[in-house]
């Protein structure tokens, strides 16, 4: 029987976890797979080469993304650099399983069951994807269970730069799957500002599933 590798839910604890990609959000793999998973951490991971066959390595304007942690920003929110980014960058373990794991999604706020057949693995509000510095962005299937994090946050992941800092910065967005009732299907959405507290009520739940 083969076996599937996946990526368990964020810990605080343990190997760095990847949050979602690179530089210009070039993906190491997608969030929720075995890709993501770094067993070193560093501001910039990665090198990049040209034609001329000349490799740059951690140039100033580079960016990477992290799952973060709950720890909050400095007051002033002054960048993170140096060991103190260990309490702010999210941990992760992969796990294997003898069958295919998904994530299964409400599009209410009521957690959804697994399909017949399947156990659940754990549940959480369903996330899709996440922009940075420049307006790009990185998403993935709503299948995955990387879709699925147990926590909800307005920003769940930390932007980190070439010169060693890392920041919540401005132009971070998170997108997450809305809820939406049955009479709202093929109507003109109505405009909503939510405000901390109340932004939970308006995210999807989902579940993630694996088969027995």
């Amino acid at each position: 029987m083969s076996k599937i590798k996946f990526k368990k839910k964020p810990k605080t604890t343990g190997p760095p976890c990847f949050g979602t990609s690179l530089q210009q959000f070039i993906n190491i793999g997608p969030q929720g797979t075995s890709g993501s998973y770094l067993k070193r951490f560093s501001t910039m991971p990665i090198m990049f080469c040209n034609t001329n066959t000349v490799c740059n390595v951690a140039w100033r304007n580079d960016y990477s993304y992290w799952l973060s942690t709950r720890e909050p920003m400095l007051p002033m929110m002054n960048p993170v650099e140096g060991p103190a980014l260990q309490r702010y960058i999210s941990r992760c373990s992969v796990c294997e399983a003898v069958s295919e794991v998904v994530a299964v999604h409400s599009q209410e706020t009521r957690i959804p069951d697994c399909p017949s057949g399947f156990r659940s693995m754990w549940t959480g509000f369903s996330f899709m994807m996440s922009s940075g510095a420049g307006g790009r962005g990185a998403g993935q299937a709503l299948e995955s269970p990387g879709s699925c994090l147990e926590d909800f946050r307005a920003t769940p992941f930390i932007e980190c730069h070439g010169n060693g800092r890392c920041n919540h910065y401005a132009t971070s967005y998170s997108f997450w799957l809305a809820t939406l009732r049955a009479y709202e299907e093929f109507r003109t959405p109505i405009s909503e500002t939510l405000k901390a507290g109340s932004q939970e009520q308006r995210i999807s739940r989902c579940r993630v599933c694996a088969r027995q």
